[in-house]
């Protein structure tokens, strides 16, 4: 009765899909501009070099003014922490973070905002615009749109109580986009195992680093129509999947069958909906993984299975592995050839 309750006091709002979590831990107010130590460089054949101090001098504030801004945004809507950190894996998954995702539709450039997996889900454009305003206005030219977004994600993670980490910056801001990579190249909610590992291979991305990832979906609401597969079982009458609850199936199915799907929406997460945690894949374990390609990993292999089981009996795996993941995924380079956007939505 309790999973019924939590699911039906869901706002029915047409309000887009969030994927990928976020979460908090302890994270100083103030400026944190690393070390000055090189970074890793990690990027795909571009030889971009990143590194942890680049804006020490040149720019001392911005990572305090993306934390407030971020906190303050978080604050005033939780789901807002889900969205940039979506933002941010959708920018890196189509030709590296580039801040490519953020690029308007002009007369001579068609953006990744109407691509499928885009349209009418991605959100927080507004919170991104606003912390380049402020940082135009101390630092002008200086921090770029894609570096934004990196240090945003991490804030996201952090003020929601996950993990915090040293964040590399130093990127460009790509001159275009590609809706039809962003079509073809981020993982869809219902994909298996076999293709979520591929997808992330292809990026330099591991296995595990894969699992860690998707446990960004401890934050977040999706739509019915993201996780209707789900539900077959019920509407054919066929056996369900192996690790199936079918209680919680049979509550989505209610919810899902009282509006419609289109705008119908659930926590991705109903036990700590708002917290970044490993009650994700504790979730998983128990049939209650909400996307298919989510269930998938505690279904469908068992590689994938063995790291749930792990993040689930052992936060502080999970949150050790998903900030080397972060930190992977965020130096997939978009290249040198860029430049820093003084508006995140144009180019210069």
């Amino acid at each position: 009765m309790k999973m019924l309750f939590n699911l039906f006091v869901m706002l029915f709002a047409s309000m887009p899909i969030l994927s990928l979590s976020e979460n908090p831990t302890n994270f100083s107010e103030t400026c944190e501009d690393g070390s000055g130590e090189t970074g890793s460089g990690f990027g795909i054949g571009f030889g971009l070099v990143l590194d942890f101090g680049l804006y020490k001098n040149s720019c001392p504030e911005a990572e305090s003014i993306v934390y407030s801004s971020v906190e303050t945004a978080v604050l005033q809507d939780p789901r807002m922490a889900a969205s940039l950190l979506r933002l941010h894996f959708h920018d890196c998954f189509v030709n590296g973070c580039d801040a490519s995702v953020l690029l308007d539709d002009t007369e001579g450039l068609v953006g990744e905002k109407t691509a499928p997996p885009n349209l009418n889900s991605l959100r927080g454009f507004e919170v991104i615009d606003s912390i380049k305003s402020d940082l135009e206005s101390v630092c002008p030219e200086t921090v770029s749109c894609a570096d934004i977004l990196v240090m945003a994600a991490r804030d996201s993670v952090v003020v929601s109580g996950g993990p915090s980490w040293e964040v590399e910056v130093g990127r460009k801001d790509g001159r275009t986009a590609s809706k039809q990579a962003a079509t073809n190249g981020l993982p869809s909610p219902n994909s298996t195992v076999p293709t979520l590992i591929s997808i992330f291979q292809k990026l330099g991305l591991s296995q595990t680093d894969m699992v860690a990832l998707s446990g960004g979906h401890t934050l977040g609401k999706a739509k019915c129509t993201s996780f209707t597969a789900r539900l077959l079982p019920l509407q054919t009458g066929q056996p369900a999947n192996n690790g199936d609850n079918l209680e919680f199936l049979e509550s989505l199915q209610q919810l899902c069958s009282t509006v419609d799907p289109a705008v119908g929406i659930t926590q991705l997460d109903l036990v700590t909906p708002s917290t970044f945690d490993n009650q994700y894949y504790v979730n998983l374990l128990s049939g209650e993984g909400l996307l298919p390609s989510d269930q998938a990993l505690a279904v469908q292999d068992p590689r994938t299975r063995e790291i749930v089981e792990t993040y689930a009996a052992d936060q502080s795996v999970f949150f050790n592995d998903f900030k080397n993941a972060m930190v992977k995924m965020g130096g997939i380079s978009g290249g040198n050839e860029g430049e820093i956007r003084r508006n995140c939505r144009t180019v210069n």
